[in-house]
């Protein structure tokens, strides 16, 4: 396991995060500067100092639930609100999607191409805000200084670590499908053409050397692909042309994105459900999110603009049917930590989460788990 993951696993499903939501907004005929608000403030969130600070720490990556709760926050970091199925399906989307990108890397550190990409991408939202565009920067130059000496394997380590994250998740995703890039059972189909990774050559020639290190034979095999020559090397520096795509905005062009469990990750989920036993990592995931989330700042609205609802669905009665029909282990409305062993960071936890709440906002009904301590609760 790499310490050095977190912050690539958190940029870029943050990316994912905003694409998808700014999708969501569109397609809904959300008001410009309603929508234009709330990417603002998830933005000036995601990128607040602190945050960012605690983010970069060399740490382990916790479960995905601990993970899902900080996203749970930033999402409602505006006026925006989603409901339970809702915020499934976007978190859903989103680990699916980074998933698929980090499978593809040709490269393991392509991984920080893949994350330009989404930087540039969220630059795009923020181009009229010097101040956010400046805290987006400053992570720019942070990620350059922390990942931009690590070697080979370090970085396939990272990606290693970010495909154990990844490797029990086969959600079926309507565009991967479309695009037949996925498979019926949620797993994806890799290429078998295409450029090659920068610095090889394409397949096709064994080379065959003495003790002495000198060519003595060559031999052609037929190895069933198209591939090409990259034609360059991604830029590493903060402007240029990353070359790869992975991690660009798949849904710029508008269609419907819709997700389904598939049967292997329906029996996965029944056969993974989390054991009552107390979970040994509880104290340090308690610790993990109480540190995160203070880093966290949530500006309170101004005046008195009402909240609305955005729907990650095509019609309610679709999103209530998901509701109903997703199978209970996979639901990320509880973290499952044993908060009650703790109560000095439980006090921490509670003040942390009431510089969470927007009072200023009316609470919609189908808002759920505002409250982590309330979720905890529910264990």
């Amino acid at each position: 396991m790499s310490v050095r993951t977190l912050p690539l696993l958190f940029l870029n499903l943050g990316g994912e995060m905003l694409y998808i939501l700014d999708q969501r907004l569109r397609a809904q005929n959300i008001p410009g500067d309603k929508a234009h608000r709330v990417l603002n403030d998830i933005i000036s969130t995601m990128f607040n100092r602190k945050f960012m600070e605690e983010l970069f720490k060399p740490q382990e990556l916790y479960s995905k639930k601990a993970l899902r709760t900080v996203y749970d926050r930033l999402a409602h970091a505006s006026i925006m609100r989603l409901n339970q199925a809702s915020m499934d399906k976007l978190y859903d989307l989103m680990t699916m999607a980074l998933k698929y990108q980090v499978l593809l890397c040709p490269r393991p550190k392509d991984v920080l191409l893949v994350t330009f990409n989404h930087l540039d991408a969220i630059k795009g939202f923020i181009q009229d805000s010097p101040t956010l565009l400046q805290l987006v920067d400053e992570t720019f130059r942070q990620l350059i200084e922390v990942y931009g000496g690590l070697s080979a394997g370090e970085f396939q380590l990272i990606r290693q670590t970010l495909l154990t994250f990844f490797q029990d998740l086969h959600i079926r995703v309507s565009i991967f499908l479309k695009d037949r890039v996925q498979n019926s059972n949620g797993r994806f189909v890799l290429p078998v053409s295409g450029p090659v990774p920068w610095g090889t050559e394409v397949p096709g020639l064994i080379r065959i050397f003495n003790n002495k290190g000198e060519e003595v034979k060559r031999a052609e095999f037929q190895h069933g692909g198209n591939y090409v020559t990259a034609p360059k090397e991604g830029s590493f520096e903060f402007y240029g042309d990353r070359v790869l795509k992975l991690g660009t905005n798949m849904y710029s062009v508008n269609r419907p994105v819709e997700t389904h469990m598939s049967g292997a990750s329906k029996s996965l989920a029944s056969q993974t459900q989390q054991s009552i036993a107390p979970n040994p990592l509880a104290k340090e995931e308690l610790n993990f999110l109480a540190r995160l989330m203070g880093g966290m700042e949530i500006k309170k609205p101004s005046g008195p603009e009402p909240g609305f609802r955005l729907n990650l669905f095509t019609t309610d009665e679709e999103e209530e049917q998901a509701a109903l029909t997703r199978p209970e282990e996979l639901s990320y409305e509880v973290v499952n930590i044993q908060a009650t062993q703790d109560q000095q960071r439980n006090k921490e936890l509670a003040r942390i989460m009431g510089e969470f709440e927007i009072t200023d906002q009316p609470r919609l009904n189908a808002s759920k788990g505002d409250d982590l301590l309330a979720m905890m609760d529910e264990l």
